[in-house]
């Protein structure tokens, strides 16, 4: 049995504590109290959460196996007392993580100083800012660094659990909890904060279907044709309602969906890279490369070894 204590500071993000199911649910699938959880803050009793609505709390006592903190919708300070509980925490916890806005309460705790961490890509700057000795890097969803764990938007905090809980248990306790949670297992680490279908933000169900229909068909042709019959409209309808609502051709939409899933199979690091490009429908290396430049400014060779390298350098630092 491993303990795992949570700590809450006031007005925290209340989807924060959506990581905690990840965990409730190791317990039930393994009959037992694989994990002791405490929701603890400061000085214990109720705290408020971004809701409005109260948790009751358990006073700071003992370092669990597991600390983690919950952050709140904007950077945040923590008290002397707190940080200090924290800083020993990363001595005496076998981990402590910071889901979200938490990343600053490991930072101001000295935790951070030297590591590769991250946090919501709308604060990373400011981490950065506030703490230089950060290696803040604001497009991935968690980062392991050692002994300690960051993770991106709230959201992202259910990705930091099913690793951990993945890193006791193994990766297939981990899918079992992901598919009865209905979310994806998992996003790697290395994945982007950022979605091609969120930036483009289509606001009618016939663009929308089409975007969905080209992400599940990278590797057909998705000609204007094809997409506009996804659509439910005419080339010429879906042409001009594509471009009112998200400010780009549908080629070029196209593209950024064919890339952000070459590099999200390239960081897997199990496909060569003619694999990758046939199957997200680039059909042949050259090309793919050309796009990858175009957009992200670096080859898909230089995109799977800096990710390669990265990822060395965690299993190292475990």
């Amino acid at each position: 049995m491993r303990s795992l204590g949570l700590i809450l500071i006031d007005d925290f993000q209340v989807m924060g504590l959506a990581a905690l199911s990840a965990f409730e649910f190791a317990n039930r699938l393994l009959e037992q109290e694989a994990y002791r959880i405490k929701v603890m803050s400061e000085h214990g009793g109720p705290i408020s959460s971004s809701l409005g609505t109260s948790i009751e709390t358990a006073p700071l006592d003992g370092f669990p196996d597991t600390l983690m903190i919950v952050g709140s919708s904007e950077p945040f300070s923590i008290s002397p007392r707190l940080s200090q509980y924290i800083h020993e925490a990363g001595r005496a916890s076998r981990r402590v993580a910071g889901v979200c806005t938490g990343a600053f309460a490991l930072a101001e705790a000295g935790l951070l100083a030297g590591r590769s961490a991250t946090t919501h890509w709308n604060h990373a700057l400011s981490l950065q800012e506030r703490y230089p000795l950060i290696k803040v890097d604001a497009d991935r969803i968690f980062i392991r660094d050692g002994n300690v764990w960051t993770s991106a938007g709230m959201s992202a905090g259910i990705d930091l659990a099913l690793a951990l809980i993945e890193d006791d248990h193994g990766a297939a306790l981990a899918r079992s909890i992901a598919q009865r949670l209905v979310v994806y297992y998992r996003r790697p680490g290395g994945q982007s904060q950022f979605s091609a279908l969120l930036e483009l933000e289509p606001r009618s169900d016939p663009v929308r279907r089409a975007l969905v229909y080209a992400k599940e068909n990278l590797r057909n042709p998705l000609s204007v044709e094809e997409l506009a019959n996804a659509a439910g409209l005419s080339p010429r309808q879906f042409s001009r309602r594509f471009r009112e609502e998200t400010g780009q051709s549908p080629a070029k939409a196209v593209e950024r969906l064919r890339l952000e899933a070459a590099r999200a199979l390239l960081e897997g690091g199990r496909l060569t890279i003619d694999v990758v490009a046939q199957d997200t429908g680039f059909t042949d290396r050259d090309r793919m490369r050309r796009a990858f430049v175009r957009l992200f400014g670096v080859s898909p060779q230089i995109v799977r070894g800096d990710f390669a390298k990265a990822r060395a350098v965690a299993e190292k630092n475990a």
